[in-house]
């Protein structure tokens, strides 16, 4: 599969700022395996390989489990996902899938809030955003980077 274009180079100040503002978002407090989880699941919901590539390398960098990663996929059957976890994947389906199911239901909103604060539910859902919008990019555009340190070399 062949690029479609470098999307670093034809509007160089637009995608300078959602650069900017994708890795301010990714870096917003929330815990690292958490995200890890979050992005790699949208990013297989939006059938983006280059971001489950790019989220599940980092993810096995940062001390993620095989076994984890493999069974994100089924989540809801594997036991290996904590209630917090359990909530922010419900979550991020949820709004990943919102054009095809609707909004979230009152229940996983509830377990939502149970286990994130309101600025957490604020930071997650702006990570969940971020996420879907790289997806169109990487997808749209057949995107393939090995790790995000050589998308960004594209950047500069």
């Amino acid at each position: 599969m062949t690029a479609r274009l470098n999307i670093f180079k034809p509007a160089p100040d637009a995608i300078g700022s959602w650069v900017a503002y994708s890795q301010k978002v990714a870096a917003d407090g929330l815990e690292p395996g958490l995200v890890h989880l979050v992005t790699t699941r949208v990013s297989q919901l939006n059938g983006c390989a280059n971001c489950v590539n790019m989220h599940t390398r980092e993810a096995r960098r940062d001390g993620e489990s095989e076994q984890r990663l493999h069974l994100l996929s089924v989540w809801r059957e594997a036991p290996v996902f904590s209630a917090r976890e359990r909530a922010a994947l419900a979550w991020a389906e949820a709004l990943t899938m919102i054009a095809v199911r609707g909004a979230p239901d009152d229940e996983t909103y509830a377990a939502f809030a149970e286990h994130f604060s309101e600025e957490e539910q604020v930071k997650l859902t702006l990570r969940i955003n971020a996420t879907s919008g790289w997806n169109r990019f990487a997808v749209g555009f057949r995107l393939f980077y090995e790790d995000r340190e050589s998308a960004l070399a594209d950047a500069a």
